[in-house]
């Protein structure tokens, strides 16, 4: 790793562990929408971008982590609608809830490691019917349309949320400032991990799949099963960015979890760029925040009503601007926002190169003149 890198990556860093004593909560909500939405994008993209594995059913696994760590973390209520619950630590709760995800992928990876292409998307598209049936009928473990509100985290003493109150040099610390420390630890052990898994043999497995499964097989790589473990492996991220997301709206609402969110993380990592960790943070954070941008400033952007106005809303513009730049980035980006940087990156730092002098022509060498030979001498018989 080059010196620029490294003092790139501590900058980055010290601006980000700032942010929460200078930026209002808007912006803190905005950023841990998509702390939230970059951990799922990752492991969309290890399916989709790394293995060839297109994946509709995304929403379903994030619905899975967040109700998962709801019913583990929450006591159980009685009354008319009564609401189960285990009451656990909420960090086991959080640690059980990913897990969950992990095993509801693994329930659907024999069928992951034998479809490909546009099969296996019409079988994951089947999740989300499924997701939502169970999402707004198991009434006792979801809490029905209504939802469930989320217990806080609870980690070493430290709750996150609004009360107790806590304050650290100056600036009240809330239920969002303690958060966004939180999804910095987790989106950044996330990338690692799944940095860490495509630099390595399992990546270079993955890549092989997706360009070349005929030649995969004859090298000898188990085509089936590394295609079921990536599909758990990206369950599992789904399950974590639910949890996540779960904290951040403090209740879980059946209707967030349908196909647009699923068809939200494919444009991210699209737009991004397939295959890598940094395309699918960048699609993540441009997915998640126009929608919050647009509604923020829709007073003074043309064309963009205010929610319930009855013109084009925040999030239908948002829709459609993503859609477009989904078309462009397609015919005529296929790296995405991330290939385009790689792109002008060169040109950006390239500097003239100097054209050196052309250097005095040299001095002709002196010529000599040779001195003719002398005559011949007279032969003295013609004497």
């Amino acid at each position: 790793m080059s010196k620029k890198v490294i003092l790139s990556c501590v900058a980055l860093a010290v601006v980000a562990v700032a942010v929460p004593f200078y930026l209002e909560g808007f912006w803190l909500q905005t950023g841990l929408f998509a702390m939230s939405a970059a951990i799922g994008a990752i492991g969309i993209n290890l399916l989709t971008g790394a293995t060839g594995q297109l994946s509709m059913g995304h929403a379903f696994f994030l619905a899975v982590g967040a109700y998962a760590y709801v019913y583990f973390a929450s006591e159980p209520e009685g009354g008319a609608h009564a609401l189960g619950g285990l009451g656990l630590p909420t960090p086991v709760a959080a640690l059980l809830a990913v897990l969950a995800a992990g095993v509801a992928g693994g329930v659907f990876s024999p069928i992951a490691g034998r479809l490909k292409g546009a099969y296996l998307g019409i079988a994951t598209l089947a999740l989300i019917f499924i997701g939502q049936h169970v999402l707004f009928n198991a009434e006792p473990v979801t809490g029905g349309y209504n939802g469930r509100p989320v217990p806080p985290m609870e980690l070493f003493g430290l709750v996150f949320a609004d009360t107790p109150e806590l304050v650290v040099a100056r600036v009240p610390f809330g239920s969002l400032e303690r958060l966004w420390f939180l999804g910095l630890v987790l989106l950044t052990g996330a990338a690692l991990f799944a940095r860490g898994v495509l630099r390595g043999r399992p990546g270079r497995a993955m890549n092989t799949i997706r360009d070349h499964e005929i030649a995969a097989g004859v090298m000898g790589v188990p085509v089936a099963r590394y295609r079921a473990g990536v599909f758990v492996l990206s369950s599992m991220y789904g399950g974590l960015a639910g949890v996540l997301l779960a904290l951040i709206f403090q209740r879980t609402v059946p209707d967030y979890f349908g196909l647009l969110l699923s068809l939200d993380y494919l444009a991210m990592i699209i737009i991004g760029g397939l295959g890598s960790v940094a395309g699918a943070v960048i699609g993540a954070f441009f997915i998640s925040m126009l929608p919050q941008l647009l509604s923020r400033y829709s007073d003074a952007l043309p064309l963009v009503a205010e929610p319930g106005s009855g013109g084009v809303s925040p999030a239908e513009a948002a829709r459609l601007l993503y859609g477009a730049a989904v078309v462009v980035i397609v015919l005529f980006l296929p790296g995405g926002l991330l290939g385009l940087a790689a792109r002008l990156r060169p040109a950006a730092t390239r500097r003239p190169v100097p054209v050196p002098a052309s250097p005095a022509p040299a001095p002709a060498p002196a010529t000599t003149k040779t001195p003719p030979p002398p005559p011949p001498s007279p032969d003295p018989r013609n004497c």
